[in-house]
């Protein structure tokens, strides 16, 4: 089996400031890691699908290396509208596939198991919407075809629409292409998202899109065509996609904060669990 650790949307800040005057971006970010210390199976892999920084400000990337380097497992990163594609490369290059990727946008294949990861890059500079690109694309193709392992492609934009307004109005601008590149390959197990700050499952193309929940501030969910774009703080989760042969990819949310539990379901005295009857 394989585990791979799915988070997005860090929005990490210098040290000291907040995200949108009020969100603690760093200290949810702190519990996210803490949280994923924690788990009782320790993942593969953590991917991180863009909007590591705030700003792509050099200090943001500082605090991303420190929180970071406290994970003893490999981490993979694409940018988001908030990062640079340039910028990541040059401040995160010491972390898997970054320094692989070439110049231009970031993407890269890496073996998880007995997963492979595709990670594309949507960032389009000064705009919050998103594009792959021609390039980008046939790389893609190129990549699944001579490749039949299992494949997460990891993007920070969403190709499928959400139904809240304001965001779907910033989606991935050649969506109706990576439908075509990807449609036609099997072994395209999930899309794996972020940008939305929501927990959000839909199809694409005929394969299934994960979009995790941000790790700090969440979107407002409202569905209607001119939803203000607000945000609140709903809890802050990530996902965890398990993977093996006989069944696939299935993908678990996993909370950051801490809940009472857990308790027993037969904690009666003199209650028989199923299968201790004998």
């Amino acid at each position: 089996m394989t585990l791979i650790a799915h988070m997005t949307d860090l929005h990490l800040r210098p040290r000291g400031l907040a995200c949108y005057r009020v969100s603690d971006t760093n200290m949810f970010a702190e519990r996210a890691m803490q949280s994923l210390r924690a788990l009782s199976s320790a993942p593969d892999a953590l991917v991180i699908t863009g909007d590591l920084t705030d700003r792509s400000d050099p200090r943001e990337y500082a605090v991303a290396r420190e929180l970071l380097s406290r994970l003893d497992l490999p981490i993979y990163m694409i940018p988001g509208n908030h990062d640079g594609s340039a910028d990541m490369r040059r401040e995160m290059r010491d972390f898997p596939g970054i320094s692989e990727s070439g110049d231009g946008k970031v993407f890269y294949r890496a073996d998880i198991g007995d997963l492979q990861l595709i990670a594309l890059d949507t960032h389009l500079p000064g705009r919050p919407e998103g594009e792959l690109g021609k390039d980008q694309l046939a790389w893609l193709d190129a990549t699944l075809r001579d490749n039949a392992k299992p494949a997460l492609v990891a993007l920070h934009h969403p190709p499928a629409l959400s139904g809240i307004g304001h965001m779907d109005r910033i989606g991935l601008l050649d969506a109706p292409a990576l439908a075509e590149v990807i449609a036609p390959h099997n072994h395209v197990e999930r899309l794996i998202c972020g940008h939305l700050h929501r927990p959000i499952i839909a199809g694409f193309a005929g394969k299934i899109m994960t979009l995790s929940p941000s790790t700090g501030h969440q979107v407002v969910l409202d569905l209607t065509e001119n939803s203000p774009p607000q945000f609140n703080f709903e809890p802050a989760a990530y996902f965890l996609h398990y993977y093996s042969r006989s069944s696939g990819v299935i993908s678990h949310m996993s909370y950051v904060e801490n809940f009472p539990g857990p308790h027993d379901f037969f904690a009666d005295e003199g209650v028989v669990w199923p299968g201790d009857e004998a």
